[in-house]
């Protein structure tokens, strides 16, 4: 019984963090408070990238309420967009810490996912 009660106290945690950060990631691109945000992006766009950046905040932010209602997809969803995130990083071959965390995050949106289907709506 205790296993269950450490899995779903892990499906709980894991959900608060993949609500709230793309969240607040994707609403920081409007206002790069927390970081420049057009430093990470491995492709020159010209004058279109804060826009482009500011595309990738509302999937971001959809992906995080996506969350909330439909875990066992949208959590997939987000490891797949963490995945894409840790490629475009490597490209740019000067963020290796960054996409070591990102793949930490990737994994644990894809196991987030897997809980999903025992504890998700």
């Amino acid at each position: 019984m205790e296993s269950k009660g450490s899995a779903h106290t892990a499906y709980i945690l894991l959900k608060i963090v993949f609500v709230a950060a793309p969240i607040i990631a994707g609403v920081d691109k409007f206002f790069d408070l927390l970081v420049d945000w057009d430093q990470y992006l491995g492709v020159s766009l010209g004058g279109f990238t804060k826009t482009f950046m500011m595309v990738v905040g509302i999937v971001e932010i959809l992906v995080g309420l996506g969350v909330i209602w439909r875990p066992r997809l949208f959590a997939n969803i987000a490891g797949i967009w963490l995945a894409l995130i840790v490629v475009n990083l490597l490209i740019l071959s000067n963020f290796y810490d960054v996409a070591l965390r990102d793949v930490g995050l990737c994994l644990s949106a894809f196991a987030l996912g897997q809980l999903a289907k025992v504890y998700g709506r």
